[in-house]
Order: C-alpha cells, then sequence, then structure tokens
C-alpha cells in the first residue's frame, strides 16, 4: 500500500484531466519491469516537455506508485510551479552545484523511492538520443538499485522546443511508451566502468526509440516531428548541437549583463 499524498493526488488528477481532453491513449510495452517496491532510476529519453507527467501518469496507473523527478531550481523558483513541485517531493537541481540534489535523491533511492531523470539534460530538438551525462548510473551505483531506460515517442508532438503545436495538432496524438530491462551497475565499479554502463545505456535508450519509431502508427516523412535520419525536417544532431550551443551563449551572456 502506497502512502497517499494530497498534492500528488491532485497533480495527477490534472495530468489525467488533461490527456483525456487531448485524447491521448498511450500504448505501452514493459510496465511490468517497474519494481512494484524499492529504488530504481528511471533514465527517460527528453524530446517533449510533457515526458515527465506521461511517465507519471502510466507508472501511477499501473501500480499507483509516485516517481520523483529532477528538475531545475528555475521551476522551483516559480510562485504557482514551484509549491506544487515541492509538494510532490521532486528534487530540485543547481546547475551550478549539483551536490545537494545529488544526494536527496540517493538519499531517496535508498528509502525506496522511484527517481526520475532525464540523462540528455533539456529537451532534444534532434528527437534522437545524444550523448548522456552520468548522474543516472552514478546515483544507481550508490544506491546500488537498478536502472529502468524508458523511451518516450509522440509526446513531443504535444510539446517540445522550437515548435508550437495547435490545438487541434494535439488532438489524438499517438504516444508510445517502452520500459527497458533493468540495467544493473556495479556499486564498486570504477570511473571507466561508469562512464561505460552510461554508454551502454545510451546504446539501450537509442534501441529502444528505433523500435518505437518503428512501430509507430503514423507515417513521419516530411513531418517537422520526424528525425531527420528517418525523412523528417527535424535538425540533425549536429545541428541542434549548435543551436543549443548558441542558446546557452547568449543565456549567459544575458545572466552576465545583468549582473554587471
Amino acid at each position: 500500500m502506497h502512502k497517499r499524498e494530497p498534492i500528488y493526488q491532485v497533480a495527477i488528477g490534472a495530468g489525467r484531466a488533461l490527456f483525456g481532453v487531448l485524447r491521448v491513449r498511450p500504448a505501452v510495452t514493459g510496465l511490468e519491469r517497474l519494481p512494484v517496491s524499492g529504488g530504481a532510476v528511471l533514465a527517460i529519453t527528453h524530446f517533449g516537455y510533457l515526458d515527465f507527467a506521461l511517465v507519471e501518469w502510466v507508472t501511477w496507473r499501473h501500480n499507483r506508485r509516485h516517481i520523483r523527478f529532477m528538475a531545475k531550481k528555475g521551476a522551483f523558483d516559480q510562485p504557482l510551479v514551484g509549491p506544487l513541485l515541492r509538494g510532490m517531493k521532486h528534487i530540485s537541481v543547481d546547475m551550478d552545484s549539483g551536490h545537494e540534489a545529488y544526494a536527496q535523491a540517493v538519499t531517496a533511492l535508498v528509502s525506496g523511492e522511484l527517481l526520475g531523470v532525464f540523462p540528455e539534460g533539456g529537451v532534444n530538438a534532434s528527437f534522437t538520443v545524444r550523448e548522456l551525462k552520468s548522474g543516472a548510473v552514478r546515483m544507481a551505483q550508490a544506491a546500488n538499485v537498478p536502472i529502468i531506460p524508458v523511451a518516450v515517442w509522440g509526446g513531443h508532438r504535444l510539446m517540445t522546443k522550437n515548435h508550437r503545436s495547435r490545438l487541434r495538432e494535439r488532438m489524438g496524438v499517438p504516444v508510445s511508451i517502452r520500459f527497458g530491462e533493468p540495467i544493473r551497475a556495479d556499486a564498486a565499479a570504477a570511473v571507466d566502468d561508469v562512464a561505460a554502463a552510461t554508454l551502454r545505456l545510451h546504446d539501450t535508450l537509442q534501441r529502444l526509440v528505433d523500435a518505437v519509431q518503428t512501430e509507430y502508427p503514423v507515417p513521419g516523412a516530411g513531418q517537422w516531428w520526424q528525425p531527420a535520419h528517418l525523412g523528417g525536417t527535424a535538425p540533425t544532431p549536429e545541428q541542434a548541437a549548435i543551436a543549443e550551443a548558441e542558446r546557452r551563449r547568449r543565456k549567459a551572456a544575458a545572466k552576465s549583463a545583468a549582473e554587471k
């Protein structure tokens, strides 16, 4: 029996209402790989802004478990969103100093929580799995829990970076969510093994994405939401990386100017 959390229940209800209005009917496979109890890191692809809510929804629907997501500190600073995130026991990440968030995440895992992370970092506009950060593996090792890779495809058609979909485009969008086989990271692994495990996680996530893309019921040739290597008009990984670097440069320059 999972403890009731009123704020979490309200958030789940809001998500169910939103996805109901949009007529989202997710095709989910591999739910049996989610543990009924105990800690685990859910390493999730990040192509759209609602990926966290979709995974949260289908997990709760499956076994009523809650996921504690790691989110940027800026979201927690928002007057309306911040209290909601804190009430749901999500973890604030200060991008300039992540030690505290890391410690909180490991503590949550050791206490038996599901931890949701996006090892790619921010939303990836190329809709392919880019190079991963090692945090997911390191936290799983520290807490001695499995990593469960999760691929979400179609959620980016609801809301994503660099594209604003009209309401009618969002109605009835098919969403595929696939939970992969748990990956065990040796708690005594060396740094080199962390890198190897992170690369293995990347390859696993890309294989899961390849599979759900192949099975997706809507043709994507010429579509903005389809990756370039499958005939879509999304930027290539190289183009997306250049655009992201420029965005970060502008953001850093604006921050520096504001501090002067």
